[in-house]
């Protein structure tokens, strides 16, 4: 079973988010939610939120489906950071010139899922 949870034009830029995403893929959700906390990173936050999500969704799925769900098998099947639209801004400089300022964004998905058995094949 897997479900997936995602977040779009989240403020942080893709390579900080991807720095981030690249700790817990493949990892136990449990696990995940722990390193996520502990984070320093500004961007552990939104990841956090959700790959939560996730766990939550793939809970809903099996209940509504009526299959047994145990949150201690899930694992991060999928996680990955897409960079979304850039705001241009500008800053004023010395002698009248502006520089500009990209305000990056990222859609960053993740999905849980339960590992397959031999018999489900």
């Amino acid at each position: 079973m897997e479900a997936k949870a995602s977040a779009r034009y989240v403020r942080v830029t893709p390579m900080k988010a991807r720095r981030v995403v690249n700790l817990i893929r493949g990892k136990q959700a449990e696990e995940a939610l722990a390193i996520l906390k502990f984070a320093p990173q500004a961007a552990s936050e939104p990841v956090y939120k959700i790959v939560a999500s996730a766990v939550a969704n793939a809970r809903q799925k099996a209940s509504t489906s009526g299959v047994s769900f145990k949150e201690e098998e899930l694992f991060i099947s999928e996680a990955y950071v897409d960079e979304g639209p850039t705001m241009k801004r500008f800053q004023p400089r010395a002698q009248g010139r502006a520089f500009r300022i990209n305000k990056r964004t990222s859609h960053i998905t993740v999905a849980v899922a339960t590992p397959e058995k031999e018999e489900d094949r």
